[in-house]
């Protein structure tokens, strides 16, 4: 394989053409070479920043171009999994957005299907490499607000436009899926630790997906409650409370979007730390991450098995709703 890898993106979706489409063109050792999309209209706005992008009428289409290496998948999420493996039996590396899977079992059909192509698959959780998250890590991991007690997590933002995909059940829509993977994901990463038990769900659904869920889990060793919501006002912050410190997390997820990227460590003694991370793109990082992969065989930061253990949170809760 060359040493640039060449990308497709699977539809014209607003966040590949806003944000996925752009850091693939923007990242060392990448290529957007090719779009698959039927609309004139929506190349177009591809071709703005990427002028050379070949466009493919149909999905097949571009999984059938062999200069193809890997393909990025922002389709609507009922359909990540069928084409993730279209995709990997075609001979393609894959990034699906999240959520990649709709239950535990469609992960474990990609999972196989990553394990006989060969080839990496990933979901596209782009936050374990934004230096703010490695940075919060690897301050648990040395102690640096004691003993882990409790976690709160908090992500919401207002969406009533009943067209579009957050806001269907038969895509997959719902709190949970599109912002949850986030707020529960996030703390399995940091911590290392997988839940215990579920302590309880307080979900608010409409026509089949859900608009608020207050949950409760039980770790070894710490509690978590988060909330997620899709009918609130924009917030999100996470918060580690620790015996010795508090370690908060004031944009998480949408860093340098949704505001300025922040670990602040809050002492008893009213001594306050902050570290602040700038002008970084966690979507090029995750793609330049991705190609050293492909090329180069390194570790990843964010496995299937990983999606794996988000989703059979997810399950969880849903089965008790």
């Amino acid at each position: 394989m060359d040493q640039v890898v060449r990308w497709g993106i699977l539809g014209a979706a607003n966040f590949a053409r806003n944000h996925m489409g752009p850091a693939i063109n923007a990242a060392h050792g990448a290529e957007l070479a090719a779009l698959a999309t039927s609309s004139a209209e929506k190349a177009a706005g591809f071709q703005a920043f990427a002028p050379r992008v070949a466009v493919h009428d149909s999905y097949e289409a571009l999984l059938a171009d062999p200069s193809i290496d890997a393909v990025y998948i922002p389709l609507p999420n009922h359909l990540h999994v069928e084409w993730s493996i279209k995709a990997l039996e075609a001979g393609k590396a894959v990034l699906c957005e999240k959520p990649v899977g709709l239950d535990v079992g469609q992960i474990d059909r990609l999972i196989d299907a990553r394990d006989k192509a060969g080839l990496l698959a990933a979901e596209a959780y782009m936050i374990v490499h934004h230096p703010q998250w490695q940075r919060a890590k690897a301050l648990l991991d040395e102690g640096a607000i004691g003993t882990l007690l409790h976690v709160n997590a908090a992500f919401s933002f207002y969406n009533n436009d009943m067209d579009n995909i957050r806001n269907q059940a038969g895509t997959g829509g719902g709190g949970l899926r599109d912002i949850g993977v986030y707020t529960m994901g996030s703390v399995r990463w940091a911590t290392g630790q997988e839940p215990e038990k579920l302590d309880y769900a307080r979900v608010q659904m409409q026509d089949g997906f859900d608009l608020f869920a207050d949950v409760g889990f039980a770790f070894p060793g710490f509690t978590y409650q988060g909330f997620t919501g899709i009918r609130m006002a924009n917030r999100q912050e996470m918060h580690f409370h620790g015996d010795k410190g508090v370690m908060s997390l004031t944009c998480p997820f949408n860093a340098n979007v949704f505001d300025q990227a922040e670990v602040r460590l809050s002492y008893p003694d009213q001594r306050v730390v902050v570290e602040r991370f700038t002008g970084i793109n966690q979507y090029v990082k995750q793609v330049e991450a991705f190609g050293r992969s492909v090329r180069d065989g390194a570790d990843y930061a964010w496995t299937l098995e990983d999606a794996r253990g988000t989703q059979a949170m997810l399950d969880t809760i849903f089965a008790s709703v």
